[in-house]
């Protein structure tokens, strides 16, 4: 029997003016509010979407966790967890560790090119890799996959997301060094995230295409 296939997405709970700050110093509180409320429901729901409920299951870890339960956001039927405390490497680690058993992927909601194709990819890429890691073009990365067997949750290595200079372009690099040097690890599709306004302006050209 082959076991459950776990896709984790990171999601904020949207505030004006909390959310997607970056990006809203250029185009402001309100227009970032709409573009992250925009993405993260098409991206959950493209993911989500019928006939791939069996393929994995979708766990959204929430933060903050405070305002998890007050909203009316999130898709019906979708699991939310909390992210619990920490920087984004502790809340990362945290689903990859408790989980239940089976592959995880995780990504982020705020790059709106994701497809299914991405994550069925990723979970495949899994079966003869110990990670993968979906790199952005800005040096970070928008997804990254366990397979966590035979390496256990318990056996992970204690420097997992540790020591990584996030928002940089050494994010990538910085998370691999920190890996056990007995996986082995793969790489899918570069995507972008949307962070400032010129990602912004970069994918909207793109659709223009």
């Amino acid at each position: 029997m082959s076991l459950q296939k776990h896709l984790v997405i990171m999601v904020k709970v949207p505030q004006i003016g909390a959310t997607k700050t970056r990006l809203a110093a250029g185009i402001g509180p309100l227009a970032a509010w709409r573009f992250y409320c925009h993405t993260t429901e098409q991206v959950i729901r493209r993911l989500g979407r019928h006939g791939l409920s069996s393929k994995w299951k979708i766990w959204l870890a929430v933060t903050p966790e405070r305002l998890a339960s007050g909203t009316r956001f999130w898709p019906v039927g979708v699991v939310t967890i909390g992210q619990g405390r920490g920087d984004l490497g502790h809340r990362m680690a945290r689903p990859m560790l408790d989980l239940p058993p089976g592959p995880v992927v995780l990504i982020g909601s705020d790059v709106p090119g994701i497809q299914p194709v991405h994550i069925a990819t990723a979970f495949d890429v899994l079966e003869r890799n110990d990670v993968v890691f979906g790199p952005a073009e800005d040096g970070g990365y928008w997804l990254v996959g366990l397979k966590r067997r035979p390496f256990v949750p318990g056996r992970l290595r204690p420097g997992l997301f540790r020591c990584v200079r996030w928002s940089s372009e050494q994010a990538l690099e910085d998370t691999v060094a920190g890996l056990d040097p007995r996986y082995r690890v793969a790489r899918i599709s570069t995507l972008s995230d949307v962070d400032t306004v010129d990602d912004l302006r970069r994918w909207q050209q793109l659709q223009k295409r």
